[in-house]
């Protein structure tokens, strides 16, 4: 595919303001064009579902899942190390048959301060298409060698468990948090299906120790969405986790909770947009913090046309600035990534653009002001083709990984985005 279809630099829409108005006015200051660069990755020809994170010591780690066989998924990675020039040679996770794999819903990869490794996939654990758990491994040596997978919920059997967040618990222990269905009875409305019946999904997590052991567990949301991605940021009074909620009015707006290491906050609104939906929009929210500010953005229909929303916080979440619109109108799809570097926050979505989707990185100051855009690609995926784009921030530049389809077949694509 040629570079020009997926790396379109553009002129920013942020002008600088006149300093003046009469007829000797100087001319209007225009901000250098972002500049989008595009990445050779290591993925190669039927590759998808990317995750891309930044890691403790400055690297990026880079993971996707390839096709094996007939009906076999490999999960592999890669890393670049901040200096170098080009992504390491890719190592495997993990390759089996009977995993659930799909564009939404799909596998992470994360370091820790110790220098861990771990990663997850969903695994096909009952009768049912819809019966998946969490498989979830560490490696001690950079990713050569992987632990033995651990269950999670080591219970599930029948009903879906995913869109799984990580975060660091301290130096060596892993957070995790995930959607749950163990509420419902069995065959009654599993993932995407959304009927409350005898109970709704809800949002549960869970601390692991060295040996990829579970040592707590706890029940964090009675009701949730059923299948919107979730995310998680580290604040100065604890981790926040962000998700989209359901009320038995079918009201999805988007909520946090909090732990401080011991206990978790009752869950709260981040904005009650009010959106009323008889469904899952599979747009979840995404969330960054530093210090005590907590900054949310997310996918919302409230008033009737697709938006995307933004706030922050100066508590660590206790209570929200009102929201900015960062995006709103028929042609935005959502899936959002949300990234701070250099006092600035990046955020992306995807757009509809005639038969093709559009991929766009906007940069903000911290009160979500001061709008820079670069039309990053233009995706010949279609649908939920081109699946959950990915931000990162590292080597003083914003990173991002999507899926997109060439020559009828799914590919990984990536590009480094800076802001002159």
């Amino acid at each position: 595919m040629p570079v020009s279809r997926w790396c379109v630099p553009v002129v920013p829409v942020l002008l600088a303001a006149l300093a003046g108005c009469g007829p000797d006015a100087p001319a209007a200051k225009t901000d250098p064009a972002p500049l989008v660069e595009a990445q050779a990755l290591p993925s190669t020809a039927g590759a998808a579902q990317p995750d891309l994170v930044a890691t403790p010591d400055g690297s990026l780690l880079l993971s996707w899942v390839e096709p094996v066989g007939d009906s076999g998924h490999r999960l592999r990675f890669s890393r670049l190390v901040e200096g170098e020039a080009a992504w390491a040679a890719p190592r495997i996770i993990a390759e089996g048959s009977g995993w659930f794999v799909n564009w939404a819903d799909t596998p992470h990869v994360f370091a820790l301060p110790d220098g861990s490794l771990w990663a997850h996939w969903l695994r096909s654990t009952g009768p049912s298409r819809m019966d998946y758990g969490i498989d979830l491994v560490r490696s001690a040596d950079g990713g050569a060698t992987w632990s033995a997978p651990t269950l999670v919920p080591p219970t599930a059997k029948q009903g879906d468990n995913g869109f799984v967040t990580f975060w660091p618990q301290g130096r060596d222990r892993l957070g995790v948090a995930w959607l749950d269905s163990r509420q419902k009875s069995p065959g009654d409305g599993h993932a995407h299906h959304d009927d409350h019946g005898s109970g709704a999904m809800m949002l549960r997590a869970a601390l692991f120790d060295t040996e990829a052991t579970q040592q707590a567990e706890w029940a964090l949301d009675a009701s949730t969405c059923d299948c919107c991605t979730t995310a998680s940021a580290i604040t100065d009074r604890g981790t926040v986790v962000v998700y989209r909620g359901r009320t038995t009015g079918e009201v999805r707006d988007t909520r946090l909770v909090r732990f401080d290491g011991n206990a978790w906050t009752a869950p709260r609104d981040v904005h009650a947009d009010g959106w009323e939906i008889a469904g899952c929009p599979v747009n979840g929210p995404v969330v960054v913090a530093d210090g005590p500010r907590v900054w949310v953005a997310w996918y919302t229909e409230a008033e009737g046309l697709p938006e995307i929303r933004a706030a922050r916080s100066d508590d660590a979440g206790d209570t929200f600035t009102a929201p900015a619109t960062l995006a709103k109108g028929e042609q935005v799809l959502g899936r959002l990534g949300l990234a701070r570097g250099d006092g600035h926050l990046l955020v992306s979505w995807l757009e509809q653009a005639g038969d093709a989707q559009r991929l766009v990185l906007a940069r903000y100051d911290g009160e979500w002001k001061g709008a820079r855009r670069a039309e990053v690609a233009t995706l010949a995926a279609r649908g939920r083709a081109s699946g959950m784009p990915r931000l990162q921030w590292s080597h003083g530049a914003a990173w991002l990984a999507w899926t997109d389809v060439v020559d009828g077949a799914p590919q990984v694509r990536g590009a480094r985005v800076t802001f002159p």
